[in-house]
């Protein structure tokens, strides 16, 4: 025998439950409106504390100061000269500092050429002057009759299928500067005799620190810095103060190419192949000729 049914429930048994089931669906409703505003605004918040911590990050990055460049390259360069009876010596100054701007090297005549290079080591066109003009610009310092200002800056890290060569180059040349700076010039012929190719991946480290050594280069905190990378921050702010301008002591505004090649503030724009021709510009802009050689 089937249990007998239940009664049907009253029309107001019927509006009672529907009130309730409605009831209940609003607290529902609330709940998660309430729930999701809650979740709403700590994603704000969260997010706005995300975009705060991304904003000082990038003012801190771009307020900090550069590190300090090397010694004896206040002028973003380092200056060569001669008293006539010494060899060729680099110039002492201090560091620029954190932060700070290069000092213009002085232009006062004294009687001597200011010849002044503003050079990537990766530059073909750079090679080809270095490698014609490098023995008549050593002449003309270690004579006394000029001053020899180099400037290694960075425009070919693209030519060097990722391995920046121009600024390691760059910041090698820096590294001897500061530590062995007399030894300069000969790394300066040296990187150019060993010039890499441009679109090759250029010298490693370890041969840039065989070249130096080989140029004479003993002061060990060299290779250090040159593995290290140590004035690479000081490498892009030099090539950019180059590229913006102004250049100091000169009308050019700014580099547009390398080599620059300035005597006593005027471009020199004639054959980088052709030693007689600069020779000849030296002589006129200066009054100062190259000194005479005996050739056996």
């Amino acid at each position: 025998m089937t249990p007998a049914a239940d009664p049907a429930p009253s029309k107001r048994d019927r509006r009672h439950a529907a009130r309730e089931k409605a009831r209940l669906a609003r607290e529902a409703e609330v709940r998660r409106h309430r729930r999701n505003r809650w979740l709403l605004q700590g994603g704000l918040v969260l997010g706005a504390l995300a975009v705060v911590a991304i904003v000082v990050l990038v003012v801190v990055q771009v307020a900090k100061p550069a590190g300090p460049g090397p010694a004896n390259m206040a002028s973003d360069g380092i200056v060569l000269q001669s008293d006539g009876a010494q060899g060729v010596e680099a110039v002492r100054t201090d560091a620029i500092p954190a932060g700070g701007t290069p000092t213009a090297t002085d232009t006062a005549d004294d009687g001597r050429a200011r010849i002044v290079i503003y050079q990537d080591y990766l530059c073909p066109a750079c090679g080809a002057f270095d490698t014609t003009n490098a023995e008549q610009l050593e002449a003309l310092v270690t004579s006394g009759d000029a001053t020899l200002e180099l400037h290694p800056i960075s425009i070919l890290d693209r030519a060097s299928q990722g391995t920046e060569y121009s600024t390691r180059g760059a910041n090698a040349a820096a590294c001897v500067a500061d530590a062995d700076p007399d030894a300069f010039l000969d790394v300066n012929t040296a990187l150019y005799a060993q010039q890499p190719g441009e679109n090759t991946r250029g010298l490693t480290d370890d041969e840039i620190v065989e070249l130096v050594q080989g140029a004479g280069v003993t002061d060990p905190a060299v290779e250090s810095c040159i593995r290290d990378g140590a004035y690479e921050d000081w490498v892009a702010d030099a090539t950019t103060r180059a590229l913006e301008g102004p250049l100091p002591g000169t009308d050019l505004p700014a580099v547009s190419g390398t080599p620059t090649v300035l005597v006593d503030g005027q471009r020199y724009e004639g054959g980088l192949t052709d030693a007689a021709a600069f020779a000849a510009f030296v002589t006129e802009v200066s009054g100062v000729e190259l000194p005479t050689t005996d050739e056996g």
